[in-house]
């Protein structure tokens, strides 16, 4: 077994140290006339990331994992390891959100996630019940407990109202669950929330925590999460530790230079205006980019790396009109610029 994966868990199973710092919940390409799973693509922007700096999360909401068969799910964690295998990146972890419509189905494909090669699984509460499970508590809590005591890799929570019909877990919830679940490493809030994440942090950041409530696995510690970037920088200072954030797709660079400048400023107090220019430009694109959701990421990519491709069906395109404002937008300009300068590229004209 290679020397970079360890920190072995009591259920037996390995997995690479996860860190605070960015990851990219990366697309899924599809071949244009099939809607076949286009894997060379996929295994080039995994890679592209990853050299960046940025933790590769598939089959996540960016990467349509409700567009995917369970299959395909396990094909893309065999083809995504192989990448950073094959690039030398054997050290970085893979992250597959394994969310599914109950807890029986989500369990058994967190084992095969596992099994395909996935180092930590996130999970989504399924929308389809939202009606029953928004308010119920006890449910809620439930559904990752079992998850998280029957699953053979770290489970990460995942927030995300907008594709789980609405149902928001709060911040007792939250935590109340990484106190109770060893088995637990963290949680994504693409609910937005600042002071969520703030309490959330306090709570685990304790040094109480860490000796009270240790891991099951000694490489999965609890790490809180916030879904964009626009608030890398007081998410710091609050401790929490980075972001899993679609725009790292387009400008992974800029958004691992704003999460180390961030972290620095703690120390170095003169870095705090640099940290701030960069939340300036890198918050505004990701208000203008997000909303362009999934199809308008992956025009981006087109434009800029030679890869993209559309969503799969029922999911629209991004109009030509739309596209053309995305790109010309002052906010995409801007960061684009900044990922140029980062990445060592030709600046923008």
């Amino acid at each position: 077994m290679s020397s970079v994966v360890n920190g072995s868990a009591p259920n037996g199973h390995v997995s690479r140290i996860l860190k605070p710092g960015i990851y990219a919940p990366i697309p899924t390409f599809f071949l244009p006339d099939s809607e076949d799973l286009d894997l060379p693509s996929f295994e080039a922007h995994v890679i592209r990331v990853a050299n960046a700096g940025v933790g590769p999360l598939i089959a996540g909401s960016m990467g349509e994992a409700i567009h995917l068969s369970h299959a395909e799910r396990v094909t893309l964690i065999h083809a995504a390891r192989n990448a950073l295998d094959s690039a030398g990146l054997k050290h970085v972890p893979l992250i597959v959100g394994t969310g599914a419509g109950s807890t029986r189905e989500t369990i058994e494909l967190t084992k095969d996630a596992a099994e395909a090669g996935a180092d930590y699984a996130i999970v989504i509460a399924s929308g389809y019940f939202a009606g029953v499970l928004t308010g119920n508590k006890e449910a809620l809590k439930a559904f990752w407990t079992e998850i998280s005591e029957k699953s053979p890799i770290p489970v990460m929570i995942y927030n995300y109202p907008g594709a789980s019909g609405g149902i928001d877990l709060d911040s007792d919830i939250i935590s109340e669950l990484a106190l109770a679940c060893p088995n637990l490493c963290g949680v994504k809030l693409t609910c937005g929330n600042v002071g969520k994440l703030t309490r959330i942090a306090d709570t685990v950041s304790g040094s109480d925590f860490s000796s009270n409530h240790p891991r099951k696995n000694q490489n999965a510690p609890f790490l809180v999460l916030g879904g964009f970037t626009d608030f890398i920088t007081p998410s710091t200072y609050a401790n929490g530790h980075g972001a899993i954030t679609g725009l790292a797709n387009v400008a992974p660079y800029s958004v691992v230079e704003l999460f180390k400048v961030s972290v620095a400023s703690r120390q170095d107090p003169s870095l705090l205006t640099k940290a701030l220019h960069l939340q300036g430009i890198i918050g505004r694109a990701d208000f203008t980019i997000a909303k362009a959701s999934i199809s308008g990421t992956k025009y981006l990519l087109e434009k800029l790396y030679g890869y993209g491709g559309l969503p799969r069906k029922p999911l629209p395109p991004i109009s030509a009109d739309a596209a053309h404002a995305l790109w010309d937008h002052p906010h995409t300009q801007a960061l684009v610029k900044l990922e140029r300068e980062l990445s060592g590229k030709v600046k923008v004209q």
